[in-house]
């Protein structure tokens, strides 16, 4: 089993930056996992944010491509997300997500896919003030 647990967010007026963090941890856990970001905003799907593969190749939402990114620090078993220049439109609830596949499922059609996952963790609400 695969625990998946996310910390950082708050509130930060438009402009600013937020660092959101994903520790994971279980006897199961280890560095082919490839790890992902999603958001959700109050009436919204839950959307694909970002990705970063076991070798550590990076995708993203083209909504946030050059003001997000995301980073992996295999000694920690910690994923990152580092938000610059946030807008009103980032404001969501964030959740980190754990894949098994590795290799295998380390493309990004298959990564932009919430379902591809199977850890997630209980998210962490980002409120960007306009």
């Amino acid at each position: 089993q695969v625990q998946v647990g996310e910390s950082g967010g708050g509130l930060v007026q438009a402009g600013g930056s937020l660092r959101l963090s994903c520790a994971a941890s279980g006897r199961a856990f280890n560095s082919k996992y490839n790890m992902g970001w999603f958001r959700q905003a109050p009436g919204k799907e839950r959307e694909f944010v970002a990705a970063i593969t076991w070798s550590t190749d990076t995708y993203y939402a083209d909504s946030v491509k050059g003001r997000f990114t995301i980073s992996r620090d295999n000694a920690k078993n910690t994923v990152y997300l580092q938000m610059n220049s946030l807008k009103p439109e980032d404001t969501a609830v964030y959740y980190c997500a754990a894949d098994s596949s590795g290799l295998f499922g380390s493309s990004r059609s298959n990564l932009v896919r919430p379902y591809e996952y199977d850890y997630w963790g209980q998210g962490t609400q980002v409120t960007v003030s306009s």
